[in-house]
Formats: structure tokens, sequence, C-alpha cells
């Protein structure tokens, strides 16, 4: 829910709101097991995303299409019960068709045919909208999953901690569409990763750090705000099996955009120590970040944090960028626009046309070509 008054119809001020990733209504396990509530008293889920490793063959790709076609599937018809359902609903329109006294049963009096609750039209025009089932919450220990986790072996699935719907300032404590893209990449381009040191800008849960720390020397996972630091180290220590038959390792570490220097207090939670700082002057060689760019001023933060690194590191490196471009309605346009994209797009073309005589950015689409190891929409708008 947006609060605009009238007098800033021209410059509207988002004063409430709730945001839900829709990766968590369309993620493969059908269940969500409620672990703990943090603290700030939002309830922590965990979710288990299984990996499909091998997708650069045609039959694999094929499994995984036909995945997302199942899953798909079921939500838009749903079980046997929607089926029948729809029968009724044709036999309702068939019905109809013959005239009111199909209506009367024997008695004579009428007979109202109700509309199942369930049912969709099949033969509607418009496209049916997407069937979206309630989550049932469950408390327990992590036994509840036995089933899930006989079917998958230790090497393929990714346990993730994280939040459904939260206020704005808290949306890196869920799940995004990007994370998963890019996640894809690092897959896909395991040879290119290999052994190198990573920084993640804005890491949120941090699957996209531990997919990388599965074929990467180093990750520092970087991210704002203690409760949130904290879900992500859990999640770190929840998948280092994975990273550990690798080398890699994750560290995730405080890392505000809005400040100029790095946390050293050595009291402070997830501060870096000079060593580390050093670390990743001296080896980093590639920076990543997945769906950061949603606030103008952060946007705006964040690529000074972006120039600021790069311009200290001892090696060139490259910067890997994932969104998704999201259409809204805005009261000062009265249209759909893409205002966080744009300002995004405003701002790399600064950066590429950056004079700097010590530094030169190259700006380089990817194309969305490459093999999908998670099972998620990949939606033209990524």
């Amino acid at each position: 829910m947006v609060d605009v008054t009238e007098k800033e119809m021209d410059n509207p001020t988002f004063r409430s709101g709730t945001v839900l990733s829709d990766v968590h209504l369309h993620c493969p396990n059908k269940r969500h097991l409620m672990v703990r509530l943090n603290a700030v008293g939002q309830p922590v889920f965990l979710s288990y995303f299984k990996l499909l490793w091998n997708t650069e063959d045609s039959a694999s790709e094929k499994h995984v299409r036909e995945a997302v076609t199942e899953r798909e599937h079921q939500y838009r018809s749903g079980d046997e019960l929607c089926v029948k359902d729809r029968n009724n609903l044709k036999k309702e329109r068939e019905l109809n068709s013959k005239g009111i006294e199909a209506l009367l049963d024997d008695d004579g009096d009428l007979e109202v045919v109700r509309r199942p609750q369930s049912a969709s039209d099949l033969e509607a025009e418009d496209p049916l909208r997407d069937r979206v089932y309630p989550v049932i919450l469950m408390k327990g220990k992590e036994d509840v999953f036995e089933d899930e986790e006989q079917e998958c072996t230790c090497s393929d699935v990714v346990k993730i901690e994280h939040t459904m719907a939260t206020p704005l300032e808290d949306v890196g404590k869920q799940v995004w569409r990007a994370a998963f893209l890019l996640a894809d990449y690092v897959l896909f381009k395991r040879d290119t990763f290999r052994c190198c040191s990573v920084l993640e800008l804005g890491g949120g849960t941090g699957i996209t750090s531990i997919i990388m720390g599965t074929v990467a020397k180093r990750v520092y996972c970087t991210d704002v705000g203690e409760d949130l630091l904290a879900m992500c180290e859990q999640n770190v220590a929840l998948n280092r099996h994975l990273m550990e038959p690798g080398g890699g390792e994750v560290k995730v570490k405080e890392l505000d955009w809005l400040k100029d220097e790095f946390c050293t207090d050595p009291e402070a939670p997830y501060s870096w120590s000079e060593e580390e700082i050093a670390d990743l002057r001296d080896h980093c060689t590639v920076v990543m970040a997945a769906d950061v760019f949603y606030d103008d001023d952060l946007t705006d933060a964040l690529f000074r944090t972006l120039y600021r690194i790069t311009h200290n590191l001892r090696n060139s490196c490259t910067v890997y960028l994932a969104l998704e471009k999201r259409l809204n309605f805005t009261l000062r346009h009265m249209d759909v626009t893409c205002e966080a994209y744009s300002h995004f797009r405003n701002t790399l073309n600064d950066l590429e046309n950056l004079q700097d005589r010590k530094m030169k950015y190259t700006v380089e689409p990817i194309k969305l070509d490459f093999s999908q190891f998670l099972v998620y929409e990949r939606i033209e708008q990524l």
C-alpha cells in the first residue's frame, strides 16, 4: 500500500509498503518451514533450491524446461478437483445454452447452479492468471523436509533462510530472480571464475555468493544491517559443504555504500581487518551485484562505491550486474514506466563515459541464452 497526499502528486513520496518476491511463489519445494523469528520479529523461512548441474547437454536442458513447465502447469491447473470443477463449469454452460427449462428440477422448482470457486473459464479470451495457493506455515525441526532431502544429494541442494514479505528497506532478506540469473551465469562460466577473489555488493541472503563460493577461491559477501548479515552468515554455514570440495570460502562483511570507508572497528560485528582489506585490494578481479537497483539514491551510492573500490584495486576487474526491469505505473507520468531502470542505465552510461586517466570502463551486455541451472522463471525483463 502506498500513501500519497494531493500536494505530493507531482513528487510522490512512498511512506509505507510491503514488497514480496514472487520467487517464493514459484520455487520448487511445495512447503516452507518457518524456522524462527528474527531480531525484528519477522518470520524466517527455510527453502531448498535444487541445482541442476548437468544442463550443458540438450537432454538436461530439456529436463529444466520440463520442470518449469510442470510447475507452471501445477499452478495453473491445480489438482484433480480443479479438473472436476472445470468439467462442472462446462456442463453449466451447456445447460445455459439449452434454456431456462434445463434449470428446473423434477418438481418444477428453479435449480441454481453455482459457479465452482476454484474453476477458471478455459474458453475465456483473456489469458488465465496463475493460481496462487496459500502457504501453510509450519514450525518444527528440519526433519519435516526428510522426503525432500532423500530425493536430493548433498551436492545439488542450496538451503537458504529468508523472509517472505518485507518493508522496502528489508528487501535484501528475500530472494530475487536476478540473484538466480547471476548464479546461473556463474555455474555456466565456472572456469572463468575458478580460483578468483570476488566481491559481492548487496549480497542479501547470500545465495549468489554461495554459488560463487563453489568455484572461486574467496568471496566477500557484503551488505548492511546486523540482522541481514546474520541471516547471510547462517546461509553460508548451511551450505559450507558445497564449497569445501573446491576449497572456496565466503566471508560475510559489512559494506555501507553511504560511507566512504570500510568498517574496521574490531568491536563491530562483520567489520573488516586490515589484512582482509589488503587481500581485497591485491587479489580481487571480480565484482558482482544482483537486483540492487530499485532506489535512485542507493543506485548513485552503489556506483560511487563501485568507482572507489575499483579505483583502488591492484588488478583490472570485471563487474557483473544483474537486475530485473520492473514496470510500474507512476502518477507523475500517468503511464507505465521503468524509472529505476532508466536511472540505472543513465548512471551506467555516465560511468562508461567517465574521463579518467587511470581508469576506463567498458560496458557489454550478456545474452541470456546460457543454460539454466536453477528452477525459476527467466522472464524477458531480466
